[in-house]
């Protein structure tokens, strides 16, 4: 389904025009590797930190509320334990200190940070992590030229939401996303994306490439899912 937008072409000069359509290697849905055995790590301060009546501790709006104390991370399996990438704390990310180092190294004002108390299945010290999330919205996406399916209504937040559901292929309007490496939209706030200077920063440093992904997971947002797959394959060439 296809919405409005401002700006789906621009001008090379002289009467010519270029439709902003998706670009392979422009952008990336950035997310957490999903798979393997899980790790074994619990939130031990979670419902001390929790700001009724909100069930998880991450606000409606994102970011951190003021926290009565540090959170608190326990190892309950030797063996096992988080990635440099984890989720499914409360609303948040669990990063490890050389990653968020990549992150506050290209995008500072995208990325907010709670450091955690980590702790080890023996009681020990465990290495520095931080609760991790991204803090800016923008309504980038070119609806004309991406595909992606988008459900309207009174129940969505600011009336749709885009469903990545089985695949999408995006566009960004540039002229939105300006400086910004990394970004939410506000019509599906799970969804995380970056731009190929953050991506280059992340497979550079060790991060995202296998046979080692090391928890994270880079996809190109122009040919995810089912748009990965040869064009004969898409749902609306059936």
């Amino acid at each position: 389904m296809s919405g409005s937008s401002d700006k789906s072409t621009f001008s090379l000069g002289d009467g010519d025009f270029v439709i902003n359509r998706p670009k392979e290697g422009d952008f990336y849905i950035l997310d957490v590797e999903m798979g393997g055995p899980g790790h074994r790590v619990v939130f031990e301060n979670e419902d001390e930190l929790l700001t009724p009546p909100r069930l998880i501790l991450r606000p409606k709006d994102g970011g951190f509320p003021l926290l009565k104390a540090k959170p608190r991370l326990r190892q309950t399996q030797k063996g096992r334990t988080v990635r440099d990438l984890d989720s499914d704390f409360s609303g948040y990310w669990l990063v490890s200190e050389p990653l968020k180092q990549v992150f506050e190294s290209i995008d500072p004002e995208g990325f907010a940070f709670a450091e955690c108390e980590f702790i080890l299945h023996d009681g020990s010290v465990g290495p520095n992590h931080y609760l991790c999330d991204v803090v800016r919205t923008l309504d980038a996406v070119d609806e004309k030229t991406s595909k992606v399916k988008i459900k309207l209504g009174e129940g969505f937040p600011h009336g749709k939401y885009y469903d990545t559901s089985g695949g999408v292929s995006l566009a960004f309007r540039k002229n939105v996303v300006g400086p910004a490496h990394v970004f939410r939209t506000p019509f599906n706030s799970m969804t995380i994306f970056c731009d190929r200077v953050l991506r280059d920063a992340i497979i550079d440093r060790g991060f995202g490439k296998k046979p080692n992904r090391r928890g994270v997971l880079l996809t190109d947002a122009s040919a995810d899912g089912i748009y990965g797959l040869p064009a004969k394959y898409w749902p609306e060439n059936r």
